[in-house]
């Protein structure tokens, strides 16, 4: 498949991406937080497990990997990667080194990682890999994000997005505007607003082919500390309005983050988003903690019980399946987790 293909099947109706891509230090705290040792060995079986699971081939399209977990072999003695796409998934990896001190500026932040990325992708398209992530982040505060940020940030996404594609693979493109913070609906809508925009300026600037990408934004929302909430019909109209004034019609579709939200809110609000959906854009997700969360707790209770653990992911992972066609509702949830 060419990189057009690809970026279509990524972000096909009734699938979506699963984010398996923690570092080694937030798999520590994630394990760190259901009392379970983080070493390779446990990282590997809790991840090898759920590339196992039944929903892999019906509700995943693919599995953003970290550097430790593309290069293991799974049980069955077959690599990580050859395991994801058996179970009918394509693997991908992430590419970029963390965000780090923006110089210049006042606490912000700027992502690494361009040094040697060309020789790197060359050996993550062998290892079978076929898509990448970078993730930006941008906070919302007094004064940020500055132009500085928005730019910096952007002109590192377009630059990574570039020598993805020359390596043959789908770059998804990660701008998140967190949602820490006492921020309105309305400030988070204008800043990623702001964000998108720049980001389509250099990813132009830089003749990536954006029928190729994925674009992977936060949706619209309040700050987490914000008091006042907004209703799930106010997210989806803000976060579909934002999308359809920045988003160029040549992107093949959206893989929203859940960004703090918790399970159910990140299916809820998908579903809501695909109800009033009038775009050629596809809208599905690339969730961790909102696919994995309750499948973690589930495995620190009882490591070998693999049919109970499947039996979680698959669930969360059919109900998201079923929010990219807005066909969720809380009767489909409980009589799924009855």
């Amino acid at each position: 498949m060419n990189i057009e293909e690809i970026a279509k099947q990524m972000v096909a109706k009734g699938k979506g991406i699963l984010a398996a891509d923690e570092s080694t230090g937030t798999m520590e705290k994630r394990l760190k937080s259901v009392n379970v040792e983080s070493n390779e060995k446990n990282r590997l079986h809790f991840r090898e497990t759920l590339f196992t699971s039944p929903a892999m081939a019906t509700c995943i399209s693919g599995v953003i990997l970290f550097d430790e977990t593309i290069r293991q072999v799974s049980s069955s003695g077959i690599s990580i990667p050859e395991l994801i796409k058996k179970n009918g998934s394509i693997p991908g990896i992430k590419v970029d080194k963390g965000a780090k001190s923006l110089a210049g500026s006042n606490n912000e932040k700027i992502t690494e990682g361009l040094d040697g990325l060309r020789s790197r992708m060359e050996e993550y398209y062998k290892l079978g890999a076929r898509f990448a992530k970078w993730r930006a982040v941008y906070s919302i505060g007094s004064g940020s994000p500055s132009e500085q940020c928005i730019k910096a940030n952007a002109h590192a996404l377009a630059r990574y997005a570039a020598l993805v594609q020359e390596a043959k693979m789908v770059p998804i493109v990660e701008p998140e505007v967190l949602m820490d913070g006492e921020h309105s609906i309305d400030e988070c809508y204008d800043v990623t607003s702001r964000v998108i925009t720049e980001c389509y300026k250099e990813l132009y600037l830089q003749n990536v082919n954006l029928k190729g990408t994925v674009l992977k934004p936060n949706m619209i929302l309040p700050g987490a500390s914000c008091k006042n909430k907004s209703t799930t019909d106010e997210i989806a109209k803000k976060t579909l309005e934002c999308l359809k004034k920045n988003m160029p019609k040549e992107v093949p579709g959206v893989a929203f983050l859940s960004g703090g939200q918790s399970e159910i809110e990140a299916t809820k609000n998908l579903n809501a988003i695909n109800k009033i959906n009038d775009t050629s854009f596809n809208f599905t997700f690339s969730y961790g903690r909102a696919l994995q969360q309750s499948a973690l707790k589930t495995w620190s209770k009882s490591m070998k019980n693999t049919s109970d653990i499947q039996k979680v992911f698959d669930h969360r992972a059919t109900m998201n399946g079923a929010s990219t066609e807005a066909k969720w509702n809380e009767k489909l949830e409980q009589s799924f987790a009855a």
